[in-house]
């Protein structure tokens, strides 16, 4: 008698094994195939409840300023000073230093906007080259050594007016530290990607008007 309700019973249960599978094979089918076109919309409210990490609301912009500043300042530690004895002040630390933040740039503080963006492309508006290319390394790189004269140009203005005012002095009155060269550094960049985006709005001002 046991070995025919096994018979009875072991369809059934190769049935349900079966649907089983099927039922998961059918959700990894649609886990692999998930896009943009056929994903279901999510509320920003839901996504809220999935994010870790501390409940501080910072705006794009502060977030941008302190990602920039803190790696700027970074680099200023570990290449400027760490170097500074190997390396005398001109063209060559100049070169190095501005090398160094510029990949420092691409690989790092650029894809750090990328991660703390909620959607796709938020940050870019806070970057001088956004599109992830094999060409922006080297941009970045040429941009960060531009980004560096001009800190070294307001380091050199601001002591020459403090000079002007307190007359001659043994000492430059103003050194290169980490975090005033971060806020430095951070603010020239960030200045020049407003001028970058004001003239690409200019431009797509302009040309929707020419099409109108």
């Amino acid at each position: 008698m046991a070995s025919r309700k096994n018979k009875r019973t072991a369809p059934e249960e190769s049935r349900t094994t079966s649907d089983y599978y099927k039922l998961h094979t059918s959700a990894v089918n649609d886990l692999v195939n998930a896009d943009e076109s056929n994903s279901p919309v999510v509320s920003e409210q839901e996504l809220k409840k999935y994010r870790s990490g501390l409940n501080i609301k910072l705006s794009n912009w502060t977030k941008a300023v302190l990602i920039k500043a803190w790696f700027a300042g970074s680099v200023c530690f570990f290449i400027f000073w760490g170097l500074g004895n190997y390396l005398a002040p001109g063209l060559d630390m100049l070169l190095v230093f501005g090398i160094v933040l510029g990949i420092v740039t691409d690989l790092l503080t650029n894809n750090v906007l990328r991660f703390f963006a909620k959607t796709e492309h938020e940050m870019d508006c806070w970057m001088m080259f956004p599109k992830k290319r094999y060409m922006t390394f080297f941009f970045n790189m040429i941009y960060a050594i531009l980004l560096l004269y001009c800190v070294i140009t307001i380091y050199n203005l601001i002591n020459l007016v403090i000079l002007t005012i307190i007359g001659g002095a043994e000492k430059v009155p103003l050194g290169v530290g980490p975090i005033l060269f971060g806020i430095f550094y951070a603010g020239v960049d960030l200045l020049l990607v407003w001028v970058k985006n004001t003239f690409i709005q200019i431009f797509k001002d302009a040309k929707e008007n020419a099409k109108r």
